[in-house]
């Protein structure tokens, strides 16, 4: 059994910031997240896409935010449980214990549900053939687009994420965009661009199609793709890129007593504390009056909800509010050496 004062459901950026927040204010936090990896959908779905609203950041990727949150919270050492979903959440006295998918248990006063939206996975292919090729062909990811240089690449869809990609790898690649109809519902100015990348040989668009076949034994060879009239066209491809949307499972969190809204978790706003006590949620997990699902506002609701913590774990404490600017205390934390 790990014992702690603070238990972090998803790894993501508001997840990790949530970690900083508590070792600031001296909390030992453990992260457990499902995904393979550290920075939730920031690295699983746009690793390489540029975030344009981070503070103090012109631009950044998902992948060098996490990379620095990361660096942030190395002074804390905190243990990141990867691979690993929690099952089930039930009250022991003053602490919740919460057990995982691989029978791993924890024993916190806190728990901070950060997982984003919950699990999610894509929108796949309708054709059996289709789950034959995955990740050997057909994707619904982009984790390395260098991994597309100089092929052959169709990429199906009409929302931002299919035209951002098609732009994108149209720079490396030789891309087709398909899509069902012939209007996209992605932002006006990036479809208008594509369209300008196609009147200038950059980009090959096929409005309405959808796929009807593939051709290919160990690799992809060919795809048919098909209008709703019986027309179709053959198209000599490397890859396909599937982005359709993603389905959201909020999984056992369903199961764990919280009054959910629409798949969100309400929360007031003082703490972020759910109807649960020591249950906090930040990120896109949560709602209250006036929310913003943006990545800033999340960090925002990861320190007040550090502060809620502060209380259960450390019932016996006064918190004492101190700015890092010139708190020692803050700063022996973060392994901040004193100056000459």
């Amino acid at each position: 059994m790990i014992k702690t004062d603070v238990l972090v459901i998803g790894a993501g950026p508001v997840g990790l910031f949530a970690v900083h927040q508590l070792g600031v204010i001296g909390l030992k936090a453990e992260v457990v997240d499902n995904l393979d990896k550290v920075g939730g959908q920031c690295i699983e779905l746009y690793p390489d896409k540029p975030i344009y609203d981070i503070p103090a950041l012109t631009v950044c990727t998902g992948k060098s935010l996490t990379e620095n949150l990361l660096e942030q919270i190395k002074p804390f050492k905190t243990n990141i449980h990867l691979n690993e979903r929690v099952e089930e959440v039930i009250k022991d006295k003053d602490n919740w214990k919460v057990t995982t998918n691989k029978k791993k248990v924890f024993l916190t006063p806190n728990i901070i549900i950060a997982g984003g939206v919950g699990s999610f996975e894509p929108r796949k292919f309708p054709l059996k053939e289709a789950e034959r090729f995955e990740n050997n062909g057909i994707y619904y990811s982009i984790k390395d687009k260098n991994y597309f240089k100089n092929k052959k690449v169709s990429i199906f869809g009409g929302g931002d994420s299919a035209l951002d990609w098609a732009i994108e790898l149209s720079k490396i690649s030789e891309v087709t965009l398909v899509h069902r109809r012939d209007e996209f519902r992605g932002a006006e100015h990036t479809a208008q661009l594509a369209r300008k990348f196609e009147k200038e040989g950059k980009l090959k668009i096929k409005t309405p199609f959808q796929i009807n076949s593939i051709e290919g034994k160990k690799n992809i060879e060919a795809i048919t793709v098909k209008t709703e009239d019986g027309k179709t066209e053959k198209i000599v491809t490397d890859c396909v890129l599937g982005f359709f949307g993603l389905i959201m499972k909020l999984g056992p969190i369903v199961e764990w007593g919280l009054n959910l809204e629409k798949k969100t978790i309400p929360v007031n706003t003082e703490n972020f504390e759910t109807n649960k006590k020591g249950i906090f949620a930040i990120g896109d997990i949560c709602t209250y009056p006036g929310k913003l699902k943006l990545i800033l506002s999340g960090f925002h609701e990861g320190a007040l909800a550090a502060r809620g913590c502060f209380k259960l774990a450390r019932p016996n404490e006064k918190y004492r509010f101190e700015f890092s600017t010139t708190s020692k205390s803050i700063q022996e934390k973060l392994g901040v050496k004193k100056s000459d």
